[in-house]
């Protein structure tokens, strides 16, 4: 069998190959900070998300003796036929699910499902597990609650950068609890090798980000720190979503190499002359992976 990265990319993507690459070539490349003070900045000269209409019920979600806020959008125009779990991105040290209301409020709209987005606690004030303990808590709550809050048994996780490894690892860790409450999840362009012992991993390994999520962890190759390294059998159907261009692209191979390695049907997307974070910038190839995204959903859900 004979397989190169150009029989993974779609054929329909082609033309919008130049006018990607202009956008990136205006934009320019970003990159995230290096040590704390880099960090502060960031977060002081982040903008104040742009409010949705109508705007999201703010609750808290709890399960045992855990709680964590998260943010509810309900479909305005039909009864929800499924629930999708958000997971905001931000490098695990910034964001917040508020700064997704925008498109959640469209996501929900769209498929014509709640959307709930959790605000997990971020590093390095709250590192690792913190955050992966607080998806978990707000996937529990939902699996305890959907049928009598939403009317739906129907259930979808996905997040984007360090949303998408977090909800890796909160499918990981619900299985582990022989818990099969997600019918599938979406994935766009997560980091799941924090150790730097794999190629894909030593790409980033010096990375400020992972130093202020790891924390104190003696072993970055730990499976809920580094899902890639999980037992990842008897998971539900995967899309992942990644751009050529990403620094995550190989990281991403992986976990789709694994996933199936472990019996895992999973859908890899490579969209090209996209680089990390491509779905939230103003593109063409934003609005084909979105739409593949919405497609996805919309399928799995009906299923």
């Amino acid at each position: 069998m004979e397989l190169s990265l150009s029989q993974l990319i779609d054929p329909r993507l082609l033309p919008l190959v130049d006018s990607t690459r202009e956008f990136y070539e205006k934009r320019g490349t970003g990159r995230g900070p290096s040590n704390w003070d880099e960090l502060q900045s960031i977060r002081d000269a982040a903008r104040t998300p742009a409010p949705s209409n109508p705007p999201a019920d703010v609750e808290i979600a709890d399960y045992g003796d855990r709680a964590v806020p998260v943010r509810i959008h309900f479909p305005t125009s039909t009864a929800p036929r499924g629930v999708f779990l958000d997971v905001h991105g931000g490098g695990f040290y910034t964001g917040s699910a508020a700064a997704g209301d925008v498109r959640n409020r469209d996501l929900a709209d769209t498929l014509g499902i709640v959307v709930v987005s959790v605000d997990y606690r971020l590093a390095p004030e709250d590192p690792w597990p913190t955050a992966p303990d607080d998806c978990e808590t707000a996937a529990l709550w939902l699996a305890e609650h959907a049928v009598s809050r939403f009317g739906t048994r129907c259930l979808a996780i996905g997040g984007f950068s360090a949303g998408a490894t977090l909800a890796m690892t909160t499918l990981v860790r619900l299985r582990d609890r022989g818990m099969s409450t997600f019918n599938t999840a979406v994935l766009q362009f997560g980091t799941y090798d924090l150790s730097g012992e794999t190629p894909s991993g030593r790409l980033i390994a010096d990375e400020y980000f992972i130093q202020a999520y790891a924390g104190l962890a003696h072993d970055r190759t730990h499976p809920d720190l580094s899902p890639v390294y999980a037992d990842l059998t008897s998971l539900p159907p995967v899309l992942i979503i990644v751009g050529e261009e990403d620094i995550l692209l190989r990281d991403n191979l992986a976990m789709a190499a694994q996933l199936s390695a472990a019996g895992v049907a999973v859908d890899l997307r490579i969209y090209p002359a996209a680089p990390h974070g491509f779905t939230g910038h103003p593109t063409p190839m934003a609005s084909a992976a979105l739409e593949d995204l919405h497609t996805w959903i919309d399928g799995q859900l009906g299923e």
